[in-house]
């Protein structure tokens, strides 16, 4: 078995030098510049991107990412010297990153290309032995992955595996013990994937989704927020587990954001946004029906056209839907934007608090005093003030969910931890041994609350 040869592959030791992490991180980085136009194509073919939007969230993030590593990978490698307490003195302590061993990355379809690449980047860097396993709802870009992954590494270095992920993700975990895995996917699935995991205590990450609410206080700049707003959830045809699920916006000035989403919607794809070069498709039938039966059930306020035949939904904006109908149950992952409008922050929250929990949480407002509140009363991943999804897109911060939306988290060095053990050492020299540590312990106890609590 493969996996067999990858874990011989680890045990010899061959992945563990700086020289040699370096060098698999400067050929990955090479392959995907070669490939390029391969990587637009193939992302259009699958989900009709553009390749300014491949470049900003797909190939480009991926190349900031091994840029990244590279330039630190030095450092991250180093071990960390920490304070020795009182009672171990004069020994010195030590933290050591030890890589994990054979790890699992499980991609989904959404960001087939960035979503696989960027967390075996870091998992590379740390010195694993990597499995990639990619989504057969996006197989173009499985393809060129496969391409660039075949030509760049070892087979029992990093490898990728395709096919259908129910089928093989469970063999996979049954028949070997990897050392972590790390799932990027629905919570339906990432539930199925962490079940797998715990029968053999394989330690998990698990990036989820959920409905990240959108908030506009009544002091926020409208025309500033609805931009961001619509630039964020229909990137991608909102197909983004971090776009903006739903916004709660003050009744006071719900009326001009609307408005102002509905002319922002224009401008940026026009009248008719199935012909515009930079708005993307739905990935699959299964997902349009799902998308469609949505569209049944609400009022429409703005767009709503859509057709089966080009996979082809255009921006919706919804007004006011029930907040116990399906919609506003469940993950939306496509480009309809309900719109609820509120009284006061109680009531605001207490829809929030419907699906807690959020991957992200947006706040438009002017107001510190704002911003600490809602940053103080809904738990959630991450998120941003006046802005909406990029704050994946800086490396330095540390991007996950928590309860239903994930578990752990990635992106630059956080990476590397994810795919680290940190080990911890106490080195003692010999010339002092003191015969206070050892037995008889009689009369000592005193002594010891003074030195232990130290």
């Amino acid at each position: 078995m493969f996996l067999d040869d990858m874990r011989a592959f680890f045990d010899s030791g061959a992945t563990r030098s700086y020289a040699f992490r370096k060098k698999q991180l400067h050929r990955l980085k090479r392959t995907i510049e070669q490939y390029e136009q391969e990587i637009y194509e193939a992302l259009y073919a699958d989900l009709k991107k553009s390749p300014e939007e491949c470049w900003v969230t797909e190939n480009g993030m991926v190349l900031g990412e091994i840029n990244d590593a590279i330039k630190n990978l030095h450092r991250w490698m180093k071990p960390v010297s920490v304070t020795t307490n009182l009672l171990n003195q004069p020994s010195s302590s030590r933290i050591y990153a030890e890589p994990l061993g054979v790890v699992l990355v499980v991609g989904p379809w959404n960001y087939p290309f960035q979503l696989p690449i960027k967390p075996a980047v870091g998992a590379i860097a740390a010195g694993n032995c990597v499995v990639i396993k990619t989504s057969e709802f996006a197989p173009a870009t499985a393809a060129i992955l496969k391409k660039i992954i075949t030509e760049t590494f070892d087979p029992n270095y990093v490898r990728l595996v395709d096919g259908d992920g129910a089928q093989v993700v469970p063999d996979m975990m049954r028949a070997f013990d990897f050392d972590h895995v790390f799932f990027t996917g629905s919570t339906a699935v990432g539930q199925k994937v962490y079940s797998l995991a715990a029968e053999k205590l394989t330690p998990v990450t698990l990036e989820l989704g959920g409905k990240s609410p959108c908030i506009v206080e009544p002091d926020a700049n409208l025309r500033v927020a609805a931009r961001r707003i619509v630039l964020a959830k229909f990137s991608n045809c909102g197909q983004m587990c971090i776009a903006p699920d739903y916004i709660l916006v003050h009744d006071r000035v719900k009326e001009a954001l609307i408005q102002h989403l509905r002319e922002t919607i224009n401008q940026f794809f026009g009248d008719d946004a199935s012909s515009c070069s930079h708005y993307g498709k739905i990935i699959n039938e299964k997902q349009f029906n799902r998308l469609q039966h949505f569209l049944q059930q609400v009022n429409i306020i703005h767009g709503g056209a859509h057709d089966r035949s080009r996979l082809y939904i255009e921006p919706t904006l919804i007004d006011q839907p029930d907040v116990d109908s399906p919609i506003m149950q469940e993950e939306i992952f496509g480009p309809l934007l309900p719109i609820i409008g509120y009284e006061n922050r109680e009531q605001a929250l207490a829809i929030v608090r419907k699906n807690k929990n959020p991957l992200a949480m947006y706040v438009f407002t002017q107001s510190d005093e704002t911003e600490r509140y809602w940053l103080d009363v809904i738990p959630a991943g991450g998120g941003c003030i006046n802005n909406a999804s990029w704050h994946l897109t800086n490396h330095r911060l540390p991007f996950g969910g928590r309860g239903h939306s994930g578990i752990g988290n990635y992106q630059g060095k956080h990476s590397f931890d994810r795919f680290s053990h940190q080990k911890s050492i106490l080195k003692t020299p010999t010339w002092f041994d003191p015969n206070v540590k050892y037995p008889p312990f009689t009369g000592k106890l005193k002594l010891f609350k003074w030195f232990i609590g130290k």
